[in-house]
């Protein structure tokens, strides 16, 4: 399964081409423009599965970084900051990574 099983192409080259320059995320805005927020549960939980790249059950701070590679291979890797700043948003139970409630909820919360 790919992102554009789920998510609309174009969308998915917007939102990804929006925050291009380092430093620049926002993962409300991202999950808004991309068009996740408007999907069913169900489908967010397959761009979970799909960014969850080991199938571990959980996004870890390695995959966080390259979320938006994830979705666009033309995506590039989130800072340091950046990667922090979105596992701190979704982290909820402060195991240092992201279930797929976690995910759901984070999306949601947009």
């Amino acid at each position: 399964m790919s992102m554009t099983d789920v998510l609309a192409a174009a969308d998915i080259s917007k939102a990804v081409g929006a925050f291009s320059a380092a430093d620049s995320f926002n993962h409300k805005k991202f999950f808004e423009m991309v068009g996740l927020k408007a999907k069913s549960k169900g489908d967010m939980e397959k761009v979970f599965k799909i960014l969850d790249q080991d199938a571990s059950g959980f996004i870890e701070e390695d995959e966080l970084s390259l979320i938006l590679k994830g979705f666009s291979a033309e995506g590039r890797a989130l800072s340091a900051k950046e990667t922090k700043d979105l596992l701190n948003a979704g982290d909820k139970d402060g195991d240092g990574k992201i279930g797929i409630d976690e995910f759901v909820t984070l999306v949601a919360e947009c």
